[in-house]
């Protein structure tokens, strides 16, 4: 809990939006162009849309795990399947492809999460076995550098609001890093450990930056959402979720000042499911803190033509 006494320990509870059962959800994002909700079912192909104000929901079906949405325009998403990138065109359903998977054919490690940084280069990472994935960025001529290496489970990436830090998840360790980032050419350096999950509160999964600079991370088998402050460590708020593997987070909504959550009902046991019947929905929550808009992904193509 909070180190200061000035800062009181938040407890908050979040509610069901969706109940869509997913088996993996994962990945959410809001659209501030479209004004709406996107996140995949990694397991079974899905890209799903929520539109919050018509109440309505639309699904997407492809042959192949999708792990990841990135939002380039109006019409435009980036999807990372297991092969590799791909440019979504949302009014025809048609594919481009853009990248491939650099380790598609060294292992069988697939994309896992992703983050565009405040200039439009695309992170994402891979997951493995054994420190077997790295970590990637993707720059506006679609060419992949791999940025780090020995990862096992890429996930959670953030900036923080002065884009002097970018902070990483590799869930396997249990550890936030940050490493002092450079805008400019997307350097990054000088890592160190900033947040420690213990073990008995879950696995890091997805994570989000608030207007505050205080990062909200998703617990897989926690059932909950953290609230931290890189700066000293400290957990300042948990946001209890009715579904035991708790997967991603993001702000969104008119004022961007509701969190989204995923969650995912693979790994939870019939008993864990008959006691949390909604697990594998989204949920949300007003915490009283606001999010920033999501990055959008810059093209060579010049996909992104609106900010």
């Amino acid at each position: 809990m909070s180190n200061n006494p000035h800062i009181p320990f938040v407890k908050l509870r979040a509610e069901l939006l969706i109940d869509t059962r997913s088996t993996l959800g994962e990945g959410v994002i809001w659209n501030h162009i479209t004004k709406k909700l996107l996140w995949v079912d990694i397991d079974e192909g899905l890209l799903h849309t929520y539109d919050p104000a018509l109440e309505c929901m639309s699904t997407a079906a492809f042959k192949q795990k999708v792990s990841m949405v990135a939002i380039a325009d109006q019409d435009h998403l980036i999807l990372a399947f297991h092969d590799g990138l791909y440019n979504y065109e949302t009014s025809t359903g048609r594919l481009q492809a853009l990248a491939h998977n650099p380790e598609n054919q060294t292992t069988t490690n697939r994309f896992n999460d992703g983050k565009c940084d405040a200039m439009g280069r695309l992170w994402l990472g891979t997951m493995g076995h054994k420190q077997s994935a790295a970590l990637y960025c993707v720059d506006h001529e679609h060419q992949i550098q791999t940025m780090l290496t020995g990862i096992t489970t890429s996930n959670g990436i953030a900036w923080s609001p002065d884009q002097q830090d970018m902070y990483y998840i590799d869930s396997d360790t249990s550890k936030v890093v940050a490493y002092a980032f450079e805008p400019r050419t997307g350097r990054i350096s000088n890592p160190r450990d900033v947040i420690s999950i213990p073990e008995v509160m879950g696995i890091p999964d997805g994570s989000a930056i608030d207007a505050e600079g205080m990062i909200w991370i998703a617990l897989w088998g926690g059932y909950c959402v953290t609230r931290w402050n890189p700066v000293n460590g400290a957990l300042l708020a948990t946001v209890a979720v009715p579904s035991k593997n708790v997967t991603s987070c993001t702000f969104g909504g008119e004022q961007m000042d509701q969190l989204y959550i995923t969650t995912a009902r693979t790994q939870t046991s019939a008993a864990e499911l008959k006691l949390n019947p909604y697990s594998g929905g989204i949920f949300v929550l007003t915490p009283g803190v606001k999010g920033k808009l999501t990055n959008l992904f810059q093209s060579k193509y010049n996909l992104n033509k609106h900010k």
